[in-house]
């Protein structure tokens, strides 16, 4: 980019009263709350229709890593942004600090407190926040049965008042692994597909344990907040829309018993959506981790996925 340079961001969320990521005219979305944030603390002045003025001044334009349904949280989650150097040192002013360093701090303090980021860093030659990963980690957080979930947690666990069959889940889950046509399971984007690979999956009960004790005696012994809840870890290149909530709402209705493994097997093998593969509720679902290659490979990675992709 003629002298301009790629951003690195690095955030997380509280999807909660968030409209999805990606910007919508007229609803409160992540993306639309980052670039608005980016804007003022390099002071990026918008037109009524929110475009900047001049293609000198350009609105901030973030690339993310994967886009977050109403609802849905991330600890993690990585975009970039193009920017030109001038513009970019704005953000500087009185502060003696790297550029970099001093629009996170900007625009840390522009941000509403659902939005948090982690940090700002030069992008690597080659590095596209979207196209460059590797891997993304999803986790579902489930509260089953008359286990007791924390009130805190409310806003981003799922209470099931059935006592879930955490083996045959298993069992499910393990027919996603591979390369399959999630069609069952998902709706492409335009002119996209629903073909994915998924490396790992895993349902799991978060262990009891307890924050260290100073005392150590026990007395004073105090729980961590997820103990007890059931969590579905899934790991995949790449996840098609809804993807990861309807392959909960699956495996939460074997769980239950409502529906058997062969069925859930089936609906793998046959790609066709149905009243029983719509989505789970998004509250209990958070982007955990974007994993990238070394940076020698960043563009070639970012190449092949490009390609469209197909079964073979």
């Amino acid at each position: 980019m003629m002298g301009g340079m790629r951003l690195r961001i690095d955030l997380a969320y509280d999807g909660t009263d968030f409209h999805g990521w990606a910007t919508q005219p007229g609803l409160r979305t992540v993306q639309g709350e980052l670039e608005r944030a980016l804007a003022l603390a390099m002071h990026i002045r918008a037109t009524p229709a929110g475009i900047a003025p001049s293609a000198a001044d350009p609105w901030p334009r973030v690339v993310v890593a994967g886009r977050t349904d109403t609802g849905v949280h991330a600890s993690h989650q990585v975009c970039h942004l193009d920017v030109p150097e001038d513009v970019l040192r704005r953000a500087v002013g009185h502060m003696d600090v790297p550029p970099t360093e001093a629009l996170r701090r900007r625009i840390s303090h522009i941000l509403p407190p659902d939005i948090a980021v982690h940090a700002i860093v030069e992008a690597p030659e080659g590095f596209d926040a979207r196209f460059s990963a590797l891997e993304r980690v999803y986790v579902y957080r489930v509260s089953d049965g008359a286990r007791l979930c924390d009130p805190r947690l409310r806003g981003f666990v799922l209470r099931c008042d059935d006592d879930l069959d955490v083996t045959a889940m298993n069992e499910a889950a393990r027919c996603a692994i591979g390369l399959h046509d999630f069609g069952s399971f998902a709706t492409p984007n335009p002119g996209g597909t629903t073909i994915r690979e998924v490396k790992s999956v895993l349902w799991a009960r978060a262990g009891t344990g307890t924050l260290p004790n100073p005392d150590g005696d026990g007395a004073h012994d105090v729980p961590f907040c997820e103990s007890g809840l059931l969590t579905f870890t899934i790991v995949a290149d790449a996840f098609a829309h809804n993807m990861v909530r309807s392959l909960v709402n699956a495996c939460l209705q074997v769980g239950r018993g409502r529906k058997s493994v062969e069925w859930f097997r089936g609906k793998i093998a046959s790609p066709v959506r149905e009243g029983g593969t719509g989505p789970a509720p998004a509250c209990g679902l958070t982007l955990e981790r974007v994993v990238y290659p070394a940076d020698a490979d960043l563009a070639s990675r970012a190449a092949s996925i490009r390609a469209r992709r197909t079964l073979e």
